[in-house]
């Protein structure tokens, strides 16, 4: 199987088999029944993209109760550094987060199921970033975690002074007082 179980249960990194010949390359980005052979049964409804430059850090973002959404996320240009931080109470690795060099080049993606947070950092000049998510998006519903949150301890691979933070980013609480 194309799937490679990362150290929090439930995120996984989802290697496409790429065919290769004459005229470049095709390999498929998602298929359901693929993924539902792994376990993976989530019913994507929204498609986003963005695109952001070297030394922006997008999140940590999440949803809250009924509107919390599980995405598969990509880089279709460039190289992005993802995180995945585990939000549910219950779990042992609570607080604990995956990073996953994500690039246009190596082609892997994550799936982050719902219950955690969600950020990148661009690596690149530029990147392109592409998710699917399974529930549809609610401003009323939206939250996040400070991604500098010493507890969290997460290496962005971005020196400090070349950080760049929306606003609204810039203003989320610790891990600890997220909800």
């Amino acid at each position: 199987m194309p799937f490679i179980q990362t150290e929090i249960d439930g995120v996984v990194i989802f290697q496409p088999k790429i065919f290769y010949d004459g005229r470049g390359c095709f390999f498929e980005t998602y298929n359901e029944k693929t993924f539902n052979q792994a376990g993976i049964n989530a019913c994507f409804v929204q498609d986003n993209q963005s695109q952001s430059s070297y030394g922006v850090i997008r999140g940590l973002h999440f949803q809250k109760g009924e509107h919390a959404q599980a995405k598969l996320v990509r880089v279709l240009h460039g190289t992005v550094l993802d995180v995945a931080v585990d939000l549910r109470r219950e779990s042992p690795t609570f607080g604990k987060h995956v990073a996953v060099e994500l690039s246009a080049e190596n082609n892997l993606q994550l799936f982050i199921p719902r219950g955690f947070a969600h950020g990148f950092s661009v690596l690149s000049e530029f990147a392109v970033f592409a998710y699917k998510c399974d529930n549809f998006y609610c401003k009323e519903s939206e939250g996040g975690v400070n991604c500098m949150d010493p507890v969290l301890g997460i290496d962005w691979r971005i020196p400090l002074h070349k950080a760049c933070l929306s606003d609204k980013d810039k203003l989320w609480s610790g891990v600890d007082e997220c909800f």
